[in-house]
Formats: C-alpha cells, structure tokens, sequence
C-alpha cells in the first residue's frame, strides 16, 4: 500500500525526516511513536501529499504522487481543523461536497458515518460547542465522508479523556475490520500496543520497526518493578551496578542486565538506607521500557 526509499523532509538546515525507508501492507493498523519533533507529522504529511520530499521516494497505492491518488486518502491532522461556526451536519455535508459527491450520496453518507462515530444526535450543535473527544469524532466522520482505502491519523485522542479514547480505538478498530488500512501517530505507549507494527522515531530517523511483541522480544535488558513509598530510590541506587531507575505510576522500573546479581544489591542497598520495599519482582519490558532505551541509544 505505502512504500518510501530513503524518503529525506529538509527545511532549511533543519532535517524533519532523515533518510527513512519504510514498507506500510494493506490491511495494517501503524503506528509511530517518538518524542515532539520526531519527525511524525513531517512522515505523515508527506504520505497524504500536503508536503514533497527533500529526497527519496514515496509510493502510495502505487502512485508516486500521493496526490493523485488523494480520494482515497483520509486524513484527520493533529490540530482541529474543521470550522467551528459550522454545525456538526454542515461541516460533514461540506467535505462531502468538496469530494464531489452528489446531494443524495451526502445525505446517506453523512447518516452512516454520523451514526458510526454516535454524532447523530448532536448533527445540529455547533462544531465549537462540541467536547474534545465530540471534536476528535467528528474530525474522524469528516476523513470517512468519501470512504478512503488509507486513513492517516496524527495524534487524534491528544488530550482526549480516557474513555473518548477508548471510543475512538473502538471505531478505528471496526474500521480496520471493514478493509481500511490505518496510519496513526500517538504518544500513548497502550495504543502503540494496539498497532500491527510499530516504528519508533527519533530525531527524524526511524530507530526501529516491528510488531509490539517483536520490539519487546528485541530488548536486550531486563526490567525489576520495584515498589516503595520512599522518593529517594534513584539517590539511594545511584552507585549499584544498574542501568537505569525510572518511575512508573506508582513503582519503579529498575533496568538491569544479571536479575539475580541485582535484585541482591538492590535489597541490600535500601535495607542499609532503611527503606521499606513492599514489592520487586522481574516483569516483562513494557513498550515504554523499550522506547525508552531506543531513545537513549540516539541521543
């Protein structure tokens, strides 16, 4: 469905995408993570044909030029967009005119996709009235009006409520059942988890691509959690033999090479400083674990 070779975004001296070649299959939920100026919306931009490369080659749906090929590209951008003076119904019918389609083919359209994304009842209310998450649906209805076979999503649930969240995961899932091949930037590591792959950016390079249990698989360390109600962990481990300290909700993650080297130190050194664990245990790396080493392997 989507190929790019060696695919460079300069602007200026400043490089938004290094160099990144990358294969997306028909079919696939994609994901990319990365930190705020990885290059995701620069990669995602190029694909939809807002924006050309610098260098390299971009290939969607087989054409060379994405826009020719842009009726059956959706694309839902990181930043609202739609018009907020506008009723939910009337920003809907507008994109469907844009696209061509007929009075009729508007009107059911708009019906089936409002009453996927559950807007039916709010078609009436005023874009700028709507919630966040009520925007992020209607952004998403607005992307579906002319039934895209590619639909390209950059951060689309960012500072959206946990349960709109959920939702909008839901829609994009039944989407995917229904054929549509699905591009989508997040900087939650539990949707990275609900991707087929996943490639982690950085700096504007592609570090690493493969499934969410294929990159956890790659991790060459392993992960103590460690529970405790004491602040100063990392202060009290700074001179154990240990990779990396960081806190996770309530516990720690201890990044370690030997478990059963570590696990001695680490009981040692707080029972000696007077701290209380109430857990450690080895876990299996989380996405972000892994993330987290990658981009330190950058820097």
């Amino acid at each position: 469905m989507i190929k790019l070779d060696n695919v460079s975004k300069q602007y200026g001296k400043i490089s938004g995408v290094n160099e990144v070649s990358l294969e997306i299959h028909e079919g696939e939920i994609f994901g990319l993570v990365g930190p705020d100026g990885a290059g995701k919306t620069t990669l995602i931009r190029m694909l939809t044909g807002i924006l050309s490369p610098t260098s390299g080659k971009v290939s969607v749906l087989g054409a060379p030029n994405p826009e020719t090929v842009k009726k059956h590209l959706g694309y839902v951008p990181q930043k609202f967009s739609l018009y907020g003076e506008l009723t939910v119904q009337e920003n809907i019918v507008l994109l469907g005119s844009l696209y061509g389609q007929n009075k009729e083919e508007i009107e059911e359209r708009a019906n089936q996709i409002l009453n996927f994304t559950k807007l039916l009842p709010f078609k009436e209310r005023l874009a700028d009235n709507l919630s966040g998450g009520m925007k992020q649906k209607l952004a998403l209805a607005a992307g579906l009006m002319h039934k895209p076979k590619v639909f390209l999503l950059d951060e689309p649930t960012t500072g959206v409520d946990p349960v709109s969240r959920r939702e909008f995961w839901q829609m994009l899932f039944r989407l995917n059942k229904e054929g549509t091949t699905i591009i989508v930037s997040t900087p939650y590591m539990d949707e990275a988890e609900l991707c087929t792959r996943v490639a982690f950016m950085h700096n504007g390079k592609m570090v690493s691509c493969n499934t969410p249990q294929g990159l956890r698989q790659e991790y060459p360390y392993k992960v103590l959690e460690l529970g405790t109600r004491d602040k100063n962990v990392k202060k009290h481990l700074k001179a154990a033999s240990i990779i990396e300290c960081n806190k996770f909700g309530d516990k720690y993650h201890v990044i370690v090479e030997d478990v059963t080297t570590a696990l001695l130190e680490i009981k040692f050194i707080l029972e000696d400083a007077g701290v209380v664990i109430t857990s450690l245990q080895e876990i299996y790396p989380t996405l972000e674990d892994v993330f987290v080493a990658l981009a330190s392997e950058v820097i």
